[in-house]
Order: structure tokens, then C-alpha cells, then sequence
């Protein structure tokens, strides 16, 4: 885990390519053997942000501080760093251990160290027995660790990885986020890494920045991220949400409420607010109940619909109810046995509802 408050600070980085601001006065403190993810769609800056902690892109203003040194200004080769990519990059006609040693042996470090170096990572990464194979006679997994033995072989300061896992099919994908956060941890280097696969920056990184427009918008702990949103943004982007727009009509310290198309939605906690101020009340899919019978004492929460859509997915069901106001409302329901199959079907009259605790109250 981090130890380090601030090992790794950018303070108002800035990017732009000529009209264009790719990155817009970023502050970020990252501590020591963090994991620490830049999540966001496309075109959000996130790799143009990775790219001038590399050192391959020169900030237009701002500072990037490693271990309190100033490196913005420095050249990728002189930075304590190492960027892994995607494609992996390795030289297809050296053998696995050529790899790992290459860039040791660029440095001109003694053999004795260049061996030992290069066979403790290939231990490491558990890939010992396949030293003297090729690249193409690996699997996408292996290829993944390889590279990763190379980028730690150096002993970077800072690993920056971008879109670790992308080339890789889904459940190889899920078993090598596992594989990578405990090899990483063992090292104890501090890592940045730039995905926009959600489950990846949840399942790896110790915190999330949540990046739109050059902007971060909110960072914190994955379960911060999912179960605190700060805005509308970040509630949509991350999981599946439901955003009910209306205006503000009760605010104490301890609840509040807002006037919603499809009625008085009630919240478990106050938001300083004015009254009538426009709000989103967002509730996650999984927090709500669906019955065709009313609920006994379900609180304030209780709203009616006719069923729309049911998906199927193995651990649990989703339902599209169609709310009195026509708006679209899901609904997820897990399969706790094989036979736990509802009595809910399509085109269903419905109750659905959810507790005080499960909403919260979105401005922005």
C-alpha cells in the first residue's frame, strides 16, 4: 500500500495542441507503491496525461514533481520511469530472457548483475521455464508478463502503464488483473496506469481519477468512486445508475427530498441546499427491490411500473420498468440458487422501491 503522500505530484498540468486543451490544470498527489488509475471514455486525456509523466509530451504549463524533483522539463531517458504499452513491444526475433535484459544491457551494467536482475524478474513473473522461447510461442498472458519484467527489470521509480490488458479476450483479462496487482505489490513500485475498462481501474487500483474533457472530475478509492459520486458525470460513468431529475422540497441535517416525475423521492441525508434547486437523486440497480405484490412497511420509496425488458445474466436478473412518468427505470436482482427464478414476466405490473440510505443527491 501507499505510504507516501505526494511521491508523485502534477500541479495545474496543462496540454494543449493548439486550440485544443488535452489536459486542463490536472493536480493530482499520488503516494508511494500506489496503484493509481486514470479512468475515462476516449479522447478524455488520460494517455496525453500518461504521456507527459513518460516524458513524451512537454507540458504547455505546470509541474510534475517524482520524489520531489522537478522532471517536467527532462527527457524520457533521464526520468526514473518506464512506460509499458499495450502492444507490449517486445523484439519478436530475441528469446524471453533477451528481453527482459535488453534495456539492462543498454545501460551497461555488469553481466553478473544483468543476470541476476533478468532471472529474478522472469521468477517473478513466473515465467522461468520459458526463457530461452520466442514471443510468438507464448500465450497473450505470458507475452503481458514479459513485458512487465521488463519495464520493472530496470527498477523504475514510476511504471506507467498504458491500457495494460487491452489485447487480451475477457476471462484471461479478469485472471491477469489479479496477477499483475500481486507481482506490482511484491515490487512495491508506484504505478499509474490508463484504462477505460471500469472493472479494470476498480479490480487494480488502490484509487481512481475519473477523467472528461482534459478535467478530473473526481478521484478517490474504487468504492469512494461507486458508492459517493460527486456529480452526474461520474454517477453515469461508473456501473449502471439511475438519475431521477427534480427539484429540491425538503432539506434537514439528517434527510431530505425532491419532487420527482414519478413522485417524492426520499433521501437519508441532507444537502445544505435551497429549496426548489434543481437536483438528480441517483439509485444503483442493485439497491432496489422489484415485487408484483406492494411491499410491507418499505418506506417512503415505493413507485409502480410495468415491466418492459428481462435480461438474463447467470448471477442475476435485470429488469426495464416502465415508470407511471414513461421513463425508463432498471432494476437488478440477484440469483442467490439455482432455482430462484421469479415470477416476474414481461408486460408485468409492478412495485418497486428502495431504501432512504440507497439514494444520493447529485447537483452537478
Amino acid at each position: 500500500m501507499a505510504d507516501t503522500a505526494g511521491f508523485l505530484v502534477t500541479e495545474k498540468l496543462v496540454k494543449r495542441f493548439d486550440e485544443a486543451v488535452a489536459v486542463d490544470e490536472v493536480s493530482l498527489s499520488i503516494g508511494k507503491g500506489e496503484i493509481f488509475a486514470l479512468l475515462g471514455s476516449s479522447g478524455c486525456g488520460k494517455s496525453t496525461l500518461l504521456r507527459m509523466l513518460a516524458g513524451f509530451e512537454k507540458p504547455t504549463s505546470g509541474r510534475i514533481l517524482l520524489g520531489g524533483q522537478d522532471v517536467a522539463a527532462m527527457p524520457p531517458y533521464d526520468r526514473p520511469v518506464n512506460m509499458m504499452f499495450q502492444s507490449y513491444a517486445l523484439f519478436p526475433h530475441l528469446n524471453i530472457w533477451e528481453n527482459v535484459a535488453f534495456g539492462l544491457k543498454r545501460e551497461g551494467l555488469p553481466k553478473a548483475e544483468i543476470q541476476q536482475r533478468t532471472d529474478e524478474m522472469l521468477g517473478l513473473v513466473q515465467l522461468t521455464p520459458y526463457a530461452k522461447r520466442k514471443p510468438h510461442q507464448l500465450s497473450g498472458g505470458q507475452q503481458q508478463r514479459v513485458a512487465l519484467a521488463r519495464s520493472l527489470a530496470k527498477r523504475p521509480k514510476l511504471l506507467l502503464l498504458d491500457e495494460p490488458l487491452g489485447a487480451l479476450d475477457k476471462k484471461l483479462r479478469e485472471q491477469t488483473q489479479f496477477e499483475l496487482v500481486n507481482i506490482i505489490e511484491k515490487v512495491g513500485v508506484t504505478v499509474v496506469m490508463v484504462t477505460h475498462d471500469q472493472e479494470e481501474a476498480m479490480t487494480m487500483a488502490s484509487r481512481i481519477a475519473i477523467m472528461s474533457k482534459g478535467r478530473v472530475l473526481q478521484v478517490g478509492s474504487p468504492e469512494e468512486i461507486y458508492e459517493h459520486p460527486t456529480n452526474r458525470f461520474v454517477a453515469d460513468f461508473i456501473g449502471n445508475v439511475n438519475l431521477f431529475e427534480g427539484k429540491l422540497s425538503v432539506d434537514e441535517a439528517d434527510r431530505c427530498a425532491a419532487t420527482t416525475a414519478i413522485g417524492e423521492i426520499h433521501v437519508g441525508h441532507g444537502v445544505s441546499g435551497t429549496l426548489n434547486m434543481p437536483v438528480a437523486i441517483a439509485v444503483r440497480p442493485e439497491k432496489m427491490e422489484i415485487s408484483k405484490r406492494p411491499p410491507e412497511g418499505a418506506g417512503p420509496n415505493v413507485f409502480t411500473g410495468k415491466v418492459k425488458e428481462i435480461a438474463y445474466f447467470g448471477s442475476y436478473n435485470t429488469y426495464i420498468v416502465k415508470a407511471s412518468d414513461g421513463s425508463k427505470v432498471k432494476i437488478t436482482e440477484s440469483n442467490t440458487s439455482r432455482h430462484d427464478l421469479s415470477d416476474i414476466t414481461w408486460e408485468d405490473d409492478v412495485y418497486f422501491w428502495w431504501s432512504d440510505s440507497a439514494g444520493i443527491v447529485l447537483r452537478d
